[in-house]
């Protein structure tokens, strides 16, 4: 029952699909960073169906690849590029790690946030438009999302909290770490072996996801002292970019 309603609240948290009112307890919120992968297998078969349909209207690229792209966002309710706009604002501005903190936490966008939201958007709008849509290459493009969630989860709950405090935060005090991070880990494990295993694509985008998870380990580490919920949701539409892009460049 309790694993219900930690499936129900992050769906009601990270999807805009339609979920029963769930309290915020900590029985509720103890099991939502392992059950964040299958809201990632939701939105993973939404896009096999959108690229399937696609290849039989035989739609064009630019069109195929716009739908592509912003499903996903429009599924999750743009929460996780919300925190990628604000990770822009914060690393713009050049200020102490206090002061990133601060400008992550503002609810309204600055000008770094709008120019990291254009780029990445136009970027991965290339990506997709490069994408060659083989049947195995649909499969794969699948399971982006649930790896990106996976891996976001399983640094949520290991990585230390920079703020200390904040949505992240509450979910992480509330779950059950040892439990949590196993599960995680586990997930991550699936997708990265189904990607090594499955094709030259999917090992490029395997590849190409640690890449990208080194490297904000490193800077997030550098520039705030750990994570925060904005940084999880900067991180987790990295990792997406990274794989889409690898698998364009594969093909």
């Amino acid at each position: 029952m309790n694993l219900f309603r930690s499936l129900t609240l992050t769906f009601s948290l990270y999807s805009v699909i339609p979920m029963p009112n769930v309290q915020w307890r900590e029985e509720s919120m103890q099991w939502v960073f392992p059950c964040l992968p299958v809201v990632g297998g939701v939105i993973g078969g939404a896009l096999w169906l959108w690229l399937r349909l696609a290849l039989w209207l035989d739609l064009g690229q630019a069109l195929t690849g716009a739908v592509a792209l912003l499903l996903p966002i429009a599924l999750s309710g743009g929460i996780h590029l919300d925190g990628l706009c604000d990770a822009c604002d914060a690393l713009g501005s050049h200020q102490s790690r206090e002061r990133k903190l601060e400008i992550m936490k503002d609810s309204h966008i600055g000008a770094f946030g709008v120019m990291g939201c254009v780029l990445y958007l136009l970027l991965f709008f290339a990506a997709w438009t490069e994408v060659d849509l083989t049947a195995d290459n649909l499969v794969l493009l699948a399971v982006i999302p649930v790896t990106s969630r996976s891996w976001t989860a399983l640094a949520a709950v290991t990585r230390k909290n920079a703020r200390g405090s904040g949505l992240l935060a509450t979910f992480t005090d509330a779950a059950a770490t040892g439990w949590n991070r196993l599960l995680c880990g586990l997930w991550l494990g699936i997708c990265l072996a189904f990607l090594l295993c499955w094709s030259t694509a999917g090992r490029w985008a395997a590849i190409c996801a640690a890449l990208v998870a080194l490297g904000f380990y490193h800077m997030t580490k550098k520039q705030f002292g750990g994570l925060t919920g904005d940084l999880a949701g900067c991180q987790l539409q990295l990792l997406e970019l990274g794989m889409v892009l690898a698998v364009a460049v594969a093909g």
